[in-house]
Formats: C-alpha cells, structure tokens, sequence
C-alpha cells in the first residue's frame, strides 16, 4: 500500500459553488479508485478562484455597510477551506458508500507557520481581491498595503511566503493512523505567525503547492500527486518544439528549472515542491497530471513522474 498526498487545482474546482460541487462529484470516483486500488489517500486543493471570491465579497460588504468589517485575508482562507472541504468530503463519503468502503472523511481547518522576515515579504506576487480606483488603491497603500497597476484599475498584492511548518500535522497523523480519509492543507493552509503563544494570521498567500509539498513530508508519504489541468510536464510548453515529459529524474527536472522552462504561476511550484519531497526521503516520487490520468499516471502508463 501506497501513501499518497493527492494536490487538487484551485482552478480545477471551478468559479462558482455550483461548478464546484459538480466538478468534485466528477473527481470523486477517481479519487476513491485509488483507495479501491488499496492506497491510503490525504487529498490537499487549491482555493484561488475561491478565496478570491470570498475576499471580494467581504470587502464589498464593508463597503456598503461599514458595520462589517473586511475580513483578513487569513480569515477568507478558512473560508474557503471550510466550505471546499464541506463539497469534498461530503462527495467522497458518498462515493466510499457506493464503493462498500466505510470509512470516515474529515476535513481539518490547517493552519501553516510562515516566516515574517521570509524574502518573499519583501517582494508580494499574489494578486487579489477586487478592482480598485486610483484614489482606493492609494488607501491601500496608506494602510501599509501593496497595490498592483491591472488593465482596469488597481488590485491589492499580497506575499507569498515558503511553509515553515503545519500546525494541525499531529491531529493530521492521528486521524490517518485511524485510517480515516483526510482533506487538509487546503489553499494553502491558513498563513499565521507565531506570538509567544499565540498565532497571529499573516496578510499573505502559502503557494498551495508548496504547502501540499510539506504535508506529503510531514506525512512521511511515499507519493505527492499534483492533479492539474495538462496530462502531461512539458518542455517549450507553447511552442513548435513543445515536448512532453514521461519520465524525469529530480535532477534533470531541477536543471530544466533554473534554465527557466517552467512558469512562476503554475508549473515551476510543482516542479520545486516535487523535487523537495523526493529529496527529503528514499524510494519516494512525484506525479503531475490530470485528473483523468489519475490511475493511469499511477502504474506508470501516463503523466509525468519525477524520481
């Protein structure tokens, strides 16, 4: 039996709750297949489009009614864990059901450490939000805030530290350990910072791959799968030359990296988060692929495996 740390698109999901609920019914069975197969599964997602959503919402609430105030950004990550969770594991229960599989399905609200004086702080990538005028953007920036020049107006930009550490992993563990199906880490994680005691929420991103990353090492699995959008890693990804990648040790992939062939904002995480998983443990390896290829990718007759 194998362990896999399963990382589902935050794109993947969808733009609306509708989309959503209908795509995960969809990913449900593939999901599920790979438990069938006799693997143990942690499944981890994304949470862009959602989280988006959720940030534009309460800001423009606050807007209207300043009675409610906007809620950090720390806040509509668990949101947006809380609710994509929910879609989850209520899909997944129904199909173990169907499978005459009985086992439970918990969604845990992750928290994930980051480093306030990480390099990334310094230089934020993430944009998020709504649009703003000139005149808002600039409020903003008086709040200590970073805006973002866009095609029709301004938008805020937001850090995007590395994962230092997950604060749930030993709930995360127990309930694997009692073989339960397990959704965690989800967008990301929520971004704290360590008080003293106390965890205070940071006004930033955790690059949901990396964080997925983290958990697949924390877990000690044997397997990180990234389920995306292409079935396939490829070299001059939209060219004529364009070459589809099968198999990949992590030392050519880390090669490919640096000579720039993998895009900062969907590929090159999952590149890197692969090749820190692999590194970190002996007999482990990465699949990136579809959904559809799943099973497939899995035995080897399909995707892109790093090893």
């Amino acid at each position: 039996m194998s362990r896999i740390v399963i990382a589902l698109g935050g794109n993947a999901l969808g733009n609306t709750a509708q989309e959503q609920q209908e795509r995960i019914e969809q990913a449900a069975p593939s999901l599920i297949g790979l438990i069938k197969q006799g693997n143990e599964i942690l499944v981890s997602h994304g949470n862009g489009p959602q989280v988006g959503m959720i940030n534009m919402a309460m800001t423009t609430l606050s807007r209207e009614d300043p009675s409610h105030p906007m809620a950090p950004l720390s806040v509509c990550t668990a949101m947006s864990q809380g609710y994509i969770g929910y879609d989850l594991q209520n899909a997944l229960r129904t199909e173990l059901i169907k499978r005459g599989i009985y086992k439970p399905v918990s969604t845990i609200l992750t928290q994930v450490t980051v480093d306030p004086y990480d390099e990334s702080s310094y230089t934020p990538l993430k944009v998020v939000g709504r649009t703003m005028t000139a005149e808002e953007a600039k409020a903003e920036e008086e709040k200590g805030n970073f805006t973002v020049k866009t095609e029709n107006g301004y938008r805020r930009i937001v850090a995007a530290p590395r994962p230092v550490a997950i604060v749930e992993i030993d709930a995360i563990k127990a309930l694997l350990e009692a073989d339960q199906l397990v959704i965690a880490a989800g967008g990301g994680g929520i971004p704290v910072m360590e008080q003293g005691s106390s965890l205070k929420g940071a006004s930033a991103i955790i690059e949901k791959d990396r964080a997925a990353g983290l958990l697949a090492k924390e877990t000690d699995a044997d397997v990180l799968m990234f389920l995306t959008g292409v079935d396939n890693v490829s070299l001059n990804y939209g060219t004529d030359h364009e070459v589809h990648l099968d198999k990949v040790t992590a030392a050519d992939a880390d090669r490919y990296a640096k000579e720039g062939q993998f895009s900062a904002g969907s590929m090159l995480p999952k590149i890197e988060a692969s090749i820190d998983f692999i590194n970190a443990g002996k007999g482990r390896h990465a699949i990136i692929t579809s959904m559809d290829m799943a099973k497939d990718a899995l035995a080897g007759r399909g995707g892109t495996t790093i090893a």
